[in-house]
């Protein structure tokens, strides 16, 4: 398999062969979520409530998993990229074998710390029971999302986006079809309540995993995940490692922002705390189609970067900024016009409908800008400068917008909070792209 298209074929048709079939997945991977909170919420509030408190820890596995992946997946595509194929070999056999030490790590410390975290939160006997019944089987399955990760990023280093696509859709649809049937007993299926749910999502990702395998054996590609290097060298590790530790941050700081926005709110307005949950619901489709652009931008960057083809990723970096300028342009423009519409979706409350329909209007300001910093990021992991990129996610997720926030609710209320958001978005667009220009002009 040739993969010389990735420094020859022309930057457009390319970014949208390799980020079309990502956007897909990204977007049927949120919807999946959706759902799958809809069916748990009608076991009982307590389940909804033991999901939710379980999330945190469950949502870190993930991080690490996807962090760990971007290492591998920027390492194959710059080894390709320099005609190195031996290291391209080494990154995909010790990346693979250390990505399922860490699902094995990550299983049995997460079950052990599980009942001590959740007493954190609640001393609700039905919540600490169900919230235990789902977590002790999701984590079982730890390894199997760190295996079906590694396969993911290890593909798209190739180019090979539609494997990704097709494996991905394949767990999540099985999934979504496993959901009702197992939490409430359809057909000859006993009613397994919460621990359906999980059993369903382990599933999902043990037929994910496989299918990865079944394209592995078939499409026999390039790059070989070989037993005789699997033991980590010191050197391969710390370029895994370089870029893993920093993108696995990137993804954990969300989470992080939205429990400090929370106790800012808690202490104003219960009714602002809703209308921030409404609004990172409504806002996963919006940056998961940007998202899955970059997925398909990084492994392009990389290979090219390696081939020191340095006008070239500049020019992939410019297009590919277009593309999310455009995207959260019709973000902004939904936001701003029919932000009821919205909030209606999730609340009959006519006093929520209202104060979040300001605050979308608010936050969607600063959409457009917001793409600088955003694409800026995912450049710099394809680039291989990972500490770069935590460094932009930090000023967006952490330094800038939390005591932002809360200085400016001080003066304005809940309203600061949301004119924080914006605010953070400029500053942080004018530092990415000085961070990302630096980064590129070394070379």
């Amino acid at each position: 398999m040739d993969q010389t298209y990735m420094k020859e074929k022309p930057i457009l048709p390319l970014l949208l062969f390799m980020a079309a079939p990502m956007i897909l997945s990204m977007l049927v991977n949120s919807l999946y979520n959706i759902i799958d909170s809809i069916f748990v919420a009608q076991i009982s509030e307590d389940a909804m409530t033991a999901l939710s408190l379980v999330f945190p820890i469950q949502n870190f596995v993930n991080s690490v998993a996807v962090g760990f992946g971007i290492g591998i997946n920027v390492m194959i595509a710059f080894c390709l990229g320099a005609g190195d194929q031996l290291h391209a070999h080494k990154a995909a056999s010790q990346g693979f074998f250390l990505s399922i030490v860490h699902g094995i790590l990550l299983s049995i410390t997460g079950i052990l710390i599980m009942p001590s975290f959740l007493k954190l939160f609640t001393h609700n006997e039905n919540i600490l029971s169900l919230g235990l019944r789902y977590s002790n089987i999701v984590l079982l399955f730890s390894i199997i999302i760190h295996a079906e990760i590694t396969f993911e990023k290890y593909f798209q280093a190739m180019g090979m986006m539609v494997v990704s696509m097709l494996s991905m859709l394949c767990g999540c649809i099985l999934n979504i079809i496993l959901d009702p049937i197992l939490i409430f007993g359809l057909g000859p299926f006993p009613r397994l309540g919460i621990e359906g749910a999980a059993i369903a999502t382990g599933i999902g990702q043990c037929s994910t995993l496989l299918i990865y395998i079944l394209f592995y054996i078939i499409k026999k590609p390039p790059v070989k995940i070989h037993r005789n290097l699997l033991r980590p060298e010191k050197k391969i590790c710390a370029r895994l490692y370089g870029v893993g530790i920093p993108a696995a941050l990137n993804m954990a700081l969300p989470s992080l922002l939205i429990s400090a926005l929370n106790a800012i709110l808690a202490s104003i307005s219960e009714t602002g705390v809703t209308i921030l949950g409404i609004y990172y619901k409504l806002q996963t489709f919006l940056y998961l189609s940007v998202n899955g652009m970059i997925q398909g931008m990084r492994p392009i960057i990389g290979y090219n970067y390696g081939a020191k083809e340095y006008k070239r990723v500049n020019k992939i970096y410019n297009l590919a900024l277009m593309i999310a300028f455009g995207i959260m342009a019709v973000g902004t423009a939904l936001f701003m016009f029919t932000p009821e519409t919205f909030m209606k979706m999730f609340t009959t409350q006519p006093s929520t409908i209202t104060a979040g329909a300001s605050a979308l209007r608010i936050i969607s300001c600063g959409f457009i800008v917001s793409s600088v910093s955003v694409v800026s990021s995912g450049a710099l992991e394809g680039l291989g400068k990972g500490n770069e990129s935590l460094a932009v996610s930090l000023l967006r997720y952490l330094i800038i917008i939390v005591p932002l926030a809360f200085m400016l609710s001080q003066f304005f209320g809940v309203s600061g909070v949301w004119h924080s958001f914006w605010i953070t978005e400029a500053i942080t667009a004018i530092i990415s792209y000085i961070i990302y220009k630096k980064a590129l002009l070394k070379k």
